[in-house]
């Protein structure tokens, strides 16, 4: 793990997606987060020792899915697979592919393991997988601002990371796709999907993988851009600790059947694209359903400093 001080900064951009908006400024306390992702070696060793079973292992339970289609009450994940050529980028069926038998354990469908890639991020984990994994470990889920504040590695308000340019002098400092997605991935990072922890440059807290590999969850439960201006109006420094209480206003409005909260995801991945997904920056954040699990989200884990008075 990492000490990460505590500080105030400016959360959020104003330069690429609505949902970052506004720039604000927030309060971070003290704490220790996690190197870089948790990998599939130390998910297994925590199965080993708790017997954990993932959501995805499970079967979902009907009731919870108004309107799932017969046959479709089996355990399983969702997986991407590259189209043949351009598609429509508005519609994600065009690359992600719910398959029975996926899982933690076999990333990319029934036939795959994860043997060999012990170092690599564990993946097809729900919230709640991670938040087990979290107590396990006597540790706990990041929150929105903690995760951010850590990605910047000290920055101020730059885009990246690393600083203002993504790829400077072409060099690739993170795992995402170059190329058109999501059926032309040149590669130039070397990786196709996941890539080991650690194959790129520490940010300036000496933290790996932050940006790009897999998505993290954090704590907060996903809130619009409306409902963040109102809380930057109310305060000039939020705490990192003032998660939106309300799990009803995560839900998405374009599901009104489905009645599951969404957390906020960072960070990005390696399938984040120029002409998708340019979500491979500290600010960046995306909801996910608590029940969602994919083979690009992960999690990393924090411990933080007590308080002393």
């Amino acid at each position: 793990m990492r000490f990460i001080p505590g500080g105030t900064f400016i959360m959020g951009s104003n330069n690429f997606y609505p949902e970052e908006a506004p720039l604000r400024n927030v309060r971070v306390d003290p704490f220790w987060i996690d190197a870089a992702p948790v990998t599939n070696g130390d998910f297994c060793r925590f199965v080993a020792a708790t017997g954990h079973v993932t959501e995805a292992e499970m079967t979902p339970d009907p009731a919870d899915y108004p309107g799932m289609s017969p046959g479709m009450d089996r355990p399983g994940s969702l997986v991407f697979r590259k189209s043949s050529g351009p598609v429509d980028l508005s519609d994600p069926s065009n690359w992600w592919r719910f398959e029975f038998g996926a899982d933690w354990r076999h990333p990319l469908g029934p036939e795959s393991s994860i043997e060999g890639s012990e170092d690599h991020p564990v993946v097809h984990l729900a919230y709640a997988d991670a938040e087990a994994y979290a107590h396990w470990a006597g540790k706990a889920l990041p929150t929105e601002a903690e995760w951010e504040y850590a990605a910047r590695g000290g920055l101020e308000s730059a885009e990246y990371a690393w600083g203002d340019e993504l790829a400077p002098s072409g060099a690739m400092l993170a795992n995402y796709w170059q190329g058109l997605f999501p059926y032309a991935n040149q590669c130039l990072d070397g990786w196709e999907g996941t890539s080991p922890v650690g194959s790129f440059p520490a940010n300036g807290f000496g933290l790996y993988d932050m940006i790009g590999n897999v998505w993290e969850w954090t704590q907060d439960w996903w809130s619009a851009p409306a409902a963040r201006a109102k809380k930057a109006r109310q305060s000039c420094c939020m705490t990192s600790n003032s998660q939106e209480k309300y799990r009803s206003r995560s839900y998405d409005p374009e599901q009104p059947g489905i009645r599951i909260g969404r957390k906020v995801l960072k960070g990005g991945s390696h399938l984040c694209a120029a002409n998708y997904c340019q979500r491979y920056r500290p600010a960046a954040r995306h909801p996910e359903t608590v029940d969602s699990s994919t083979n690009h989200i992960g999690f990393r884990c924090l411990v933080r400093e007590p308080i002393l008075t």
